[in-house]
């Protein structure tokens, strides 16, 4: 478990100086909407264009992807009934069922990866999964939910048009078809896009660790309820689910389970906050979702070393 010991210490230390920052008001009262929009429209573009150009895209074909991709369908689903009971509205439900759903696969994903399961590119399938659909999709969703757009001919040319304009979809599918393309990027031209990337985790964590301060205790609030219940479905349900189509219907190895199941458990991405933020929707419930399911993930892989590990 030293892999997820060290993830942790790494993201808990960026964010609890980030809640400095926010606490010393060193940055001034904009700081938080500064460094969100620096990571969606500069260095997330150039952290997922790294990523995506150089990984080998047939991981997207493996068994265990459609265990995990099924694990995430059910939790978010989930999330969307509830919010239609709700009525929490389009913008809301989306970043929630995000929440329920999408998993830290880089800076937790990747360590966990190669310390507890003894390989990094385990956790490939789930990433590009999510860089590749789920961001796109509730982009868009949030992208037209966000605008003034009516009619159907209208709202099909916004939705057809919204991956051309934003930048996480953009660079996505550029390092897609850098990839698919074989042709490997001089390094002198894929310095730049490192070194610019390397901002993306460490702005995220400082804008959420900022955004503590002052904030009531989670699971406290007026956004208990959806807060409550997107932390059960992505701590709990989402591992059970996947546990439970690796065992009993894809009848998967025990270390392929143990690994799909491992990182079915990992806690809500950051990114999630960062899409909320840049929207102005959910973005409490994101908060305590993301701060609520770092802290049960510990436990909760204990719990999964202990009985499949």
């Amino acid at each position: 478990m030293s892999g997820v010991l060290i993830g942790f210490g790494v993201i808990t230390s960026v964010v609890v100086i980030g809640y400095m920052l926010g606490r010393l008001d060193l940055l001034g009262p904009g700081a938080r909407n500064v460094l969100t929009r620096l990571a969606f429209y500069v260095a997330s573009p150039a952290l997922l264009f790294t990523i995506l150009a150089d990984v080998d895209l047939s991981v997207l074909v493996s068994g265990p992807i459609l265990v995990s991709v099924l694990g995430v369908a059910a939790v978010a689903l989930a999330f969307v009934v509830f919010g239609l009971v709700r009525r929490c509205g389009v913008s809301r439900t989306t970043v929630g069922a995000l929440s329920s759903s999408y998993v830290n696969a880089g800076n937790l994903g990747i360590p966990i990866s190669v310390y507890v399961l003894g390989d990094a590119s385990l956790v490939a399938p789930i990433l590009l999964t999510q860089l590749l659909v789920m961001a796109p999709v509730a982009l868009t969703i949030l992208d037209l939910a966000d605008g003034d757009v009516r009619g159907v001919g209208p709202v099909l040319r916004r939705a057809l048009g919204t991956p051309v304009r934003n930048p996480v979809v953009i660079a996505s599918l550029a390092g897609v078809a850098v990839s698919a393309s074989g042709w490997v990027p001089p390094e002198p031209l894929m310095e730049p896009f490192h070194l610019i990337g390397g901002m993306a985790v460490p702005a995220m964590l400082l804008a959420f660790g900022i955004s503590l301060h002052g904030s009531p205790f989670p699971g406290r609030g007026p956004e208990r309820v959806p807060v409550l219940v997107a932390v059960a479905l992505k701590s709990v349900v989402q591992p059970l689910v996947v546990w439970i189509l690796g065992a009993l219907v894809f009848d998967l190895d025990p270390f392929t389970l143990f690994s799909v199941v491992v990182l079915a458990a990992l806690p809500t991405a950051q990114n999630v906050f960062n899409y909320a933020t840049q929207y102005r929707s959910g973005e409490v419930m994101v908060r305590e979702v993301v701060l609520l399911t770092t802290l049960l993930t510990i436990p909760v892989l204990f719990t999964v070393t202990f009985l499949l590990g």
